[in-house]
């Protein structure tokens, strides 16, 4: 598996959130819904993204952004504007003093804005869980992530904006799985450019000893490894690998075995039903209790809290019951 499958091998929509948003200026609207990850392109007009910290970010038609949360932060038609709407968690819509704006912006089938034949137009995705998009790809994404037009090129949006408005048996199942191809279509695009702010470890993957080490540890988190035998397989000594290994990932090579068995239990636990003792094994652990110990230890909670513990964040419910599928 090379670096880029390993980070992209995770995108898992259920549910997700689509929307069209049309809007004509002045307009603006706050995002506090604490999702983990969000896809906003411009098909119309422009738009701003401003986030929480910062410089912001003005989108044309075409340009893609990502905003990584939890972190809050403002769409709007002009960099200065004050927000007019908030979204919050539990698919909130009000404005600033409270008024419920659901209904007053409903436009059609996974459709809002404030006029129908507004200048600017976005196509919006939204995972609103934190499993639906591993750990380990936030942790390599910035809060927020541009790329202009001329930079990507995805077939999957167009699809994307002419999928968005349908209300057909099973739309939900193709809208999960386009906006996961879109998002891997983006980040590709992202992660292929000199400027991309990659993580150390994936730019480690170009490292003939450290990235043999990177894919052994990646493709088989179960085996029993340790520096030694990681070190045996790559053809150098224990203390060179390690070394060697901090030096470029920033971290010792078991470290990243356990951080990387971690977050693959977290991800199983989320997406299957097995028991956490089938999971443990899977991922390298003697059984359930060594994981649990672990998964404590770094993440401050159990493999069963982790599991029974998703919320759903906030979804901008101009559409329920008209169409989309809870």
């Amino acid at each position: 598996m090379d670096a880029l499958a390993g980070l992209l091998d995770g995108p898992r929509a259920r549910g997700a959130f689509l929307l069209r948003m049309v809007m004509e200026p002045p307009w603006s609207v706050r995002i506090e819904d604490h999702a983990p990850l969000c896809l906003m392109c411009v098909t119309e007009g422009e738009a701003w993204i401003v986030p929480e910290s910062g410089a912001p970010v003005l989108l044309r038609p075409g340009d893609m952004a990502v905003a990584r949360g939890p972190d809050p932060y403002t769409v709007a038609d002009a960099a200065d504007r004050a927000p007019q709407a908030r979204i919050g968690p539990g698919g909130t819509c009000h404005t600033l003093q409270g008024e419920p704006l659901a209904e007053s912006m409903h436009l059609g089938v996974r459709t809002w804005g404030n006029a129908a034949d507004g200048s600017t137009t976005m196509l919006i995705g939204t995972y609103q869980m934190q499993g639906e998009v591993s750990a380990r790809l936030l942790d390599a994404l910035p809060p927020l992530l541009w790329l202009p037009a001329d930079a990507w090129s995805c077939p999957v949006s167009s699809v994307l904006a002419d999928e968005i408005g349908r209300d057909e048996p099973g739309q939900s199942v193709v809208l999960d799985r386009v906006l996961d191809l879109l998002l891997i279509g983006v980040l590709r695009a992202w992660f292929s450019r000199p400027d991309a702010a990659a993580p150390s470890w994936y730019r480690a993957m170009g490292d003939p000893v450290v990235g043999r080490a990177l894919r052994l540890l990646q493709d088989d988190p179960a085996h029993p490894w340790s520096v030694a035998s990681l070190a045996a397989k790559c053809g150098v000594s224990r203390a060179g690998l390690a070394r060697r290994f901090n030096d470029l990932v920033g971290e010792p090579p078991m470290t990243y075995l356990t951080g990387w068995r971690l977050t693959l239990a977290a991800d199983l636990l989320r997406e299957t039903d097995a028991t956490v003792e089938a999971i443990a094994r899977q991922v390298g652990y003697s059984g359930s209790f060594a994981l649990s110990a672990a998964f404590k230890r770094l993440r401050g909670i159990s493999p069963q809290q982790h599991r029974t513990g998703a919320v759903m964040p906030g979804r901008w419910q101009a559409d329920r019951g008209r169409g989309r599928q809870p």
